[in-house]
């Protein structure tokens, strides 16, 4: 197999033999991100202009306040706050002089013969598509979308990388829902079919498995299984978690 600087993080990923490669793909574009955010980033100009429009989900919050880098954090939330508050200023201004909307009683005849859609305040709208906003997963998204590609360029290119593949554990739900919507497009109907019936049946099996080993997990609790050996079951919560919805949980 040979590899290219671009295709070595998938590859990689496809070798740690992961419960999801993508999960672990994703998990260090995440890791990657928070570090780039805390770093100098925050003080350059095109980044901060683009961290104070968007801000960040609260999972990323979250990431970036574990950090401990408090200073850098409140730099880009005071700048980020000023463009929220410039917003909220504006939007509250223009609104200021709106009445609530009133329905004649010719409208409301209408209304009871065609339903309508319920009206929708711009500034919450506005309001909700700040809250959804969020550079790191914007960030993630674009770079994910380039290692997908990558996975299609080396499942058409190189039988190593399939046969990677095929003796791997699957995927998280989340990301095999994403991978075979991908096909779709990247493959033609001979390599969409020729996909699937190699990687439907794994995704099968390795969601048996997991069941099989929660059930052992469950029945090691019984005391006449006491002294039986976990087999491959004392972390299959975990694995679980993430193969159904591609969160890695920790103790």
């Amino acid at each position: 197999m040979k590899e290219q600087i671009y295709t070595i993080p998938v590859i990689d990923a496809f070798k740690e033999n992961s419960e999801c490669p993508f999960c672990t793909l994703h998990q260090a574009l995440e890791r990657e991100s928070v570090d780039f955010m805390l770093g100098a980033s925050y003080m350059e100009d095109d980044i901060r202009m683009e961290t104070n429009k968007s801000g960040f989900c609260p999972h990323h919050y979250q990431m970036l306040f574990n950090e401990n880098n408090r200073l850098g954090l409140a730099l880009i939330l005071h700048t980020h706050f000023q463009e929220v508050n410039k917003f909220l200023s504006n939007a509250i201004d223009s609104q200021k002089d709106s009445a609530p909307r009133n329905s004649s009683f010719l409208s409301g005849l209408i209304k009871k013969r065609v339903p309508s859609k319920p009206y929708k305040n711009p500034i919450s709208s506005d309001l909700n598509t700040i809250y959804d906003d969020c550079y790191i997963c914007n960030k993630i998204k674009k770079t994910f979308e380039r290692y997908m590609d990558t996975f299609f360029y080396l499942w058409k290119k190189d039988p190593e990388f399939v046969s990677l593949v095929s003796d791997g554990k699957g995927f998280c739900l989340n990301h095999f829902a994403f991978l075979i919507e991908s096909a779709n497009s990247a493959l033609n109907k001979e390599q969409y079919n020729h996909f699937t019936q190699i990687v439907f049946p794994i995704q099968l099996e390795n969601f048996k498995r997991i069941e099989e080993e929660l059930d052992w997990f469950i029945q090691k609790f019984d005391y006449r299984f006491k002294e039986e050996p976990w087999k491959n079951s004392k972390d299959a919560v975990q694995r679980a978690i993430l193969k159904i919805s591609g969160m890695a949980v920790e103790e």
